[in-house]
């Protein structure tokens, strides 16, 4: 069996999705109304416009660090968080691809999961590339405070946690509907028998 990752066909659908962003993100269309896609899959799509709110300097009552740094952010640094995010939830959809296309070669649940977490983490560091400095800092320390790796959990932590395979990639295909939300964005995945458009 092939070992999947990504590969030169994720860099073919990232272009799309950085194509997609550029669409969506000018800073003249911050709060314009999002196309809608009711038949979308396997990526992100618009929900709602950005915040065109100034940086806020209040308290957070967000739970999500993540959340409370993007209401602090200008709206034209909100327009590259929503690209990055994007660019993000992209790799999240080849992830669900590689699912579907590993059960149907009869990978077994273990296995699946293990490649998925790799994914996931590799799909960190491509979306890291477009964040500051400090940014990446800040998610590299939550995540060694709370796992002991810059990247996240692995594959083994995360079976100790939801004690399932399945349950891990399950978990490994997850994102945070907080961020989504924040940045007007939400993650559809496709079912196994569903080909999302090109």
């Amino acid at each position: 069996m092939r070992v999947p990752s990504f590969t030169p066909r994720v860099l073919r659908r990232a272009a799309v999705v950085l194509a997609t962003v550029a669409a969506t993100t000018l800073p003249s269309t911050i709060a314009a109304a999002p196309a809608q896609c009711a038949d979308c899959c396997g990526g992100p799509v618009v929900v709602a416009p950005l915040s065109t709110a100034p940086p806020s300097t209040g308290v957070c009552t967000s739970p999500e660090p993540v959340v409370c740094q993007i209401r602090r952010e200008t709206p034209q640094e909100r327009v590259q968080a929503r690209g990055i995010r994007m660019r993000y939830l992209g790799l999240i959809g080849e992830m669900d691809r590689v699912r579907c296309e590993m059960r149907a070669e009869g990978a077994g649940p273990e296995e699946i999961a293990r490649r998925l977490v790799d994914m996931r983490n590799e799909a960190k560091e491509i979306t890291r590339a477009g964040m500051t400095p400090e940014e990446v800092r800040q998610l590299e320390e939550r995540n060694m405070a709370k796992y002991g790796n810059p990247l996240g959990p692995t594959a083994d932590q995360l079976y100790a946690k939801y004690g399932s395979w399945e349950k891990v990639a399950d978990a490994s295909t997850r994102t945070s509907h907080a961020v989504d939300s924040e940045l007007g964005l939400e993650y559809r995945p496709c079912p196994c028998d569903v080909t999302p458009a090109a």
